[in-house]
């Protein structure tokens, strides 16, 4: 399908007045993306002063992670494994440049377009998604279960032009495309159209000449409330997270393989699943399907060593743990949500294996926050990655005493760029990026989650941190899961309100809330415990495994 008009053009998303940057040249043809950056004085202030994040000015990132392995001799070692086929780095180089070639001869895409993606994970996901990056495109991924609605809102707010799309999601994208006065180009794989453009097309692709801070991604935020958010990232920010994180705290080796429950469309589930095995030439195992019922047998199939999956998973999948072969796992990283204490140890426990926590977010594309397996530390994030720094503040910008709750302030060689928002100004202040956490950083520099800010419950006068409620009641044999929030107490005050999803063995009542209270008072400070319990069938989870609190509170009437 095509469309032919565009009632949005340059620099009019938003009534936004972009930047005057001083960019290296940009390869970009269609000059949206530069326009449509924060203006300069709204950045946060960016660390270079580790060698590893100091760059040549012209780079393609795709060059990087894919030819730059087949140049080096790895050419014929695994890149992807799914279940439906194994590409080498080699084939999986022909097909990306049979890809660029039908993206820019076929569909007419030149360098700073945008494409949207549109698949669950899969060979064909990533190698569209490293096509666009190589031919100097912007790449817009988003989750496979986005409707019409949200697909819209990006389609607009972006501008895009070109989609590629599984046909499995055809139905959802047919609904936005008819909307997108944009989008120019929409092809389908999985019902041949994409495939048999690409067997037409010759081999081989010259990589577009883009500059270093040429926009590559704009991540879209899985935002609670209005407009999503669209974060700008460029070429060396998909380097930096893997020679900072993945380098400096996950070290990976050639021989690993990677595997995890996120989408690609989740900064989290790329960088976990395709750009920390391609940096250095490992694999990177891919399941459409990756809940803990299939995680497990992958890991005992595939011989996975790496894993990145949440909190709840890893829960799960201890339970189950002793039915499969999980011996080739030497280490598993935990984020998208807090790690409460009582799963690390129940993993541990379950496995001889010591979770990595990490925080992370979009806007900063991957984890900022986490410690090397030797220095893990259970109940505590961690510390910042080399190359970056962090302070807790209060309202005013000003750094708070060790040991004091305050809003997370963290800055390094990637930080947070909306994409023509005047919401730039509240993500970054006092050149710091404020991501909205609460946290607690100790005399010896590590830090502890305390809650987001809309997480803090004000009780009794006292402030109560809903994860850390969490964090006690997952401690109980009953609890399957829980979420923590604050409700109107009907006097203008809060209580704290528990929901709380039960183990297949127990059953609730008033014994048993009366039960989980007690457990509370003896885990934690007894101010602390959940006034009121509900028990739910299970808890409203996001896409990507996190918590859905704002859910709750809906519930809860709020």
């Amino acid at each position: 399908m095509t469309h032919t008009d565009c009632k949005t053009s340059g620099t009019d998303t938003a009534g936004w007045s972009g930047a005057t940057p001083d960019f290296a040249p940009s390869a970009h043809l269609d000059s949206f993306p530069r326009e449509n950056l924060p203006p300069r004085e709204q950045w946060p202030e960016l660390l270079f002063d580790l060698e590893d994040y100091r760059y040549p000015t012209r780079l393609n990132c795709a060059v990087e992670f894919l030819d730059r392995n087949v140049e080096k001799g790895r050419g014929d070692h695994p890149a992807l494994i799914t279940p439906e086929e194994t590409l080498t780095y080699r084939q999986l180089q022909d097909r990306v440049d049979r890809i660029c070639n039908v993206l820019t001869r076929d569909l007419g895409m030149v360098p700073g377009n945008r494409v949207m993606l549109r698949s669950a994970n899969n060979a064909w996901m990533t190698a569209t998604y490293l096509a666009v990056l190589k031919a100097g495109g912007v790449v817009v991924a988003t989750m496979p279960l986005l409707r019409a609605k949200e697909l819209g809102q990006m389609l607009d707010k972006a501008q895009i032009t070109h989609a590629l799309c599984d046909v499995k999601l055809r139905e959802e994208m047919e609904l936005a495309a008819a909307k997108a006065p944009c989008l120019k180009h929409l092809v389908y794989w999985g019902n041949g159209d994409l495939e048999s453009r690409c067997a037409a097309q010759p081999e081989g692709f010259t990589a577009c000449d883009t500059a270093a801070d040429d926009v590559c991604l704009i991540g879209f935020t899985s935002g609670t409330t209005g407009l999503p958010k669209g974060t700008m990232h460029f070429h060396r920010d998909m380097l930096a997270i893997c020679d900072g994180y993945s380098r400096h705290i996950l070290r990976p080796t050639p021989e690993d393989r990677f595997i995890g429950s996120a989408p690609l469309a989740f900064t989290f589930g790329l960088g976990g699943l395709v750009l920390f095995p391609f940096r250095v030439g490992a694999t990177g195992i891919l399941l459409e399907k990756a809940g803990p019922d299939e995680l497990l047998p992958a890991i005992e199939k595939y011989r996975a060593t790496i894993c990145f999956t949440a909190p709840t998973a890893y829960r799960v999948m201890a339970q189950k743990v002793d039915q499969f072969d999980i011996s080739s796992l030497r280490k598993c990283v935990s984020a998208g949500e807090t790690l409460p204490k009582a799963i690390f140890e129940t993993w541990e426990k379950a496995t001889g294996l010591r979770l990595m926590d990490g925080i992370g977010g979009t806007e900063m594309l991957h984890i900022f926050i986490a410690a090397p397996q030797e220095s893990v530390r259970p109940g505590y994030t961690g510390i910042p990655v080399p190359g970056y720094q962090a302070k807790i503040m209060d309202d005013q910008g000003n750094e708070v005493p060790r040991g004091t709750p305050g809003w997370l302030a963290i800055r390094g060689p990637i930080g947070c760029r909306y994409l023509a928002d005047p919401r730039q100004a509240n993500y970054v202040r006092h050149g710091w990026n404020i991501p909205g956490d609460v946290y607690i950083q100790e005399e010896d520099g590590f830090f502890r989650y305390q809650g987001r800010g809309d997480d803090m419950i004000v009780a009794a006068g006292y402030n109560i941190a809903g994860p850390e409620v969490e964090g006690a009641l997952l401690t109980h044999p009953a609890v399957r899961e829980c979420g923590v929030v604050g409700v109107p107490d009907g006097k203008g005050g809060m209580l704290v309100k528990a929901y709380v999803a039960l183990k297949g063995d127990y059953l609730p009542g008033d014994h048993l809330v009366k039960e989980l209270q007690e457990h509370v008072k003896a885990e934690i400070a007894p101010y602390k415990y959940p006034r009121v319990i509900e028990f739910l069938e299970a808890l409203p989870r996001t896409e990507s495994g996190k918590l859905q609190r704002f859910a709750l509170r809906k519930l809860a009437g709020q």
